[in-house]
């Protein structure tokens, strides 16, 4: 046969071949724009928030927090505690394996519960606390502590912001100074680095031979079973590019659309706005204890009577269905909540906040007020702080600069004629509050502390206190005490929670409440 002739039967040989085979399936693949570009993959080297969603698409945990914020088992099977609660026993459950197909061994957990108590702070209480790590046999591991911590299940757990995520031996051993690159795990997708393109794209694929959990999924725990074939975060730093893309099909999902411009995505009938993450972020505000006024406790009690939670959360947010005010350290609606300290503070007693100041001897030196001015759920802060603080009797000095700058700047101890600052006001997410342990924003170790580095012995014993104590009533206590004496001192103040929505496509459907956007349960029509 002629080359010309068997070219112009080739389209008929396809076409009969195609009629004898079965047609394939059509793979299901959701496009999301998440609320950052994927750059770094080693999710215990940083604590970004897209990298630690990028450890839960790839990893699992042994523990995990259900949807009303309690541990529950993931990786483990069953688990006990000696008499003296000093020793704690894990065995593993069946079916976990890595992505390339070999199996999960305890041989695996320690050097990865190793690298992560490195790192993380509440982790490297753990350390503390522990006197031995051993694996009894491939699936059973011990870890045998000093003395009792009662927290143990809920820090196996740890959501954020530098979650436990097991990893295999060869990449856990890698130190924690050192970032990893073999991104082999056991969860429930499985991550393309060969089509990984910083800027653009990155992209997941579903691990067909992950066993899930039998319990239906219910937060971060659960049954993890992944209904989508394939999940590409399409990188559109331009948020109406972005909007535009969903209206128009070209993209299934927005993590996180900028407030002012969900009215126009509303109308918009192929598009829902739905609440994932219902506990949203707390907005804080942090006194500087290093330069006057205020390394003095009357110049933060004076601020904490002019302040308000509502006039933040109208001017930043605006839309009452996303957002509520709480006086709590620990957030709305969670274990811990609780008002004790607050008894007329955040009220915008303004003659109150007058009063401490005049008797403090206040000279009228303006204060050094630091303003983000290019992430949008954060630019109008500091201009509320400004006037409510200046009714209150302050001077203030409000300077403008994008957030890297003011997150370099928030580091320096330096005075403030030196480029130094009084105030800065940030959102953290409120799953990193729930108790004052995971709070940072209740440490008071001075130097070793938050920017502010506040100092206090008290609140710092209190704080060791709650890590030994496993009773939740007694926690609740403890917390209670924590809070009064944050707010008696002025360590940090709480401005109020607000949610962050997620737009998509109708089509879309099964996201979990959870304070982390997974899409495990997640399908596409």
């Amino acid at each position: 046969m002629k080359r010309r002739t068997l070219l112009a039967a080739t389209p008929l040989l396809i076409a009969r071949g195609a009629s004898a085979q079965p047609k394939p399936a059509a793979l299901k693949t959701l496009r999301a724009v998440m609320h950052s570009d994927l750059k770094i993959l080693d999710p215990v080297w940083t604590t970004a928030y897209i990298v630690r969603n990028h450890g839960f698409m790839i990893y699992d945990q042994l523990f995990a927090l259900d949807g009303k914020l309690k541990p529950q088992p993931q990786m483990v099977e069953s688990w006990k505690v000696s008499d003296d609660k000093l020793t704690w026993s894990f065995t593993l459950r069946d079916g976990l394996k890595w992505h390339d197909g070999t199996q999960v061994t305890t041989a695996d957990v320690l050097p990865s519960i190793k690298r992560w108590t490195d790192k993380d702070a509440i982790g490297g209480l753990v350390a503390k606390f522990t006197r031995e790590m051993k694996a009894v046999d491939d699936k059973t591991f011990e870890i045998a502590l000093k003395e009792p911590l009662g927290l143990m299940l809920s820090t196996l757990a740890r959501a954020s912001s530098v979650p436990l995520f097991i990893m295999p031996k060869k990449v856990a051993e890698t130190p924690v100074a050192q970032q990893i690159g073999d991104m082999t795990g056991s969860g429930p997708f499985v991550f393309k680095k060969d089509e990984w393109k910083p800027g653009e794209r990155t992209v997941y694929v579903r691990n067909a031979a992950y066993v899930p959990r039998k319990e239906a999924p219910s937060g971060l725990a659960g049954g993890k079973l992944a209904k989508l074939d394939r999940v590409e975060w399409v990188s559109m730093p331009d948020t109406q590019t972005a909007i535009n893309a969903l209206q128009q099909g070209e993209i299934d999902m927005i993590e996180q659309p900028a407030h002012d411009l969900l009215p126009e995505i509303s109308k918009d009938k192929n598009i829902e706005v739905i609440v994932p993450d219902t506990l949203g972020n707390t907005y804080i505000l942090r006194f500087n204890w290093k330069q006057p006024p205020f390394d003095k406790l009357a110049y933060r009690r004076a601020a904490e009577y002019a302040l308000n939670q509502t006039d933040f959360l109208k001017a930043v947010i605006g839309d009452s269905r996303y957002y509520k005010t709480c006086k709590s350290m620990f957030g709305c609606g969670t274990p811990l909540e609780n008002s004790a300290g607050m008894d007329g503070l955040l009220e915008s007693n303004f003659a109150e906040s007058k009063k401490i100041l005049k008797e403090a001897g206040y000279d009228g030196t303006p204060i050094v007020l630091m303003q983000s001015t290019d992430l949008a759920v954060l630019t109008n802060l500091a201009p509320v702080a400004k006037n409510l603080l200046e009714r209150g009797g302050f001077k203030v000095d409000m300077q403008s600069m994008d957030w890297q700058t003011l997150v370099s700047r928030r580091a320096k101890k330096d005075p403030i004629g030196k480029g130094g600052w009084n105030i800065c006001m940030t959102a953290a997410a409120a799953v990193l509050l729930l108790d004052p342990i995971n709070n940072h924003y209740t440490e008071t170790s001075g130097d070793r502390a938050q920017f502010g580095w506040p100092l206090d012995e008290e609140i710092e014993k209190l704080r060791m206190d709650f890590v030994r104590e496993g009773d939740s009533k007694k926690q609740l206590e403890i917390a209670e005490h924590v809070q009064k004496r944050v707010m008696d001192l002025g360590v940090t103040v709480p401005l109020g929670q607000y949610v962050q929505p997620m737009a998509r496509r109708r089509n879309v459907s099964g996201n979990l409440p959870s304070p982390i956007t997974v899409f495990w349960n997640v399908d596409k029509k």
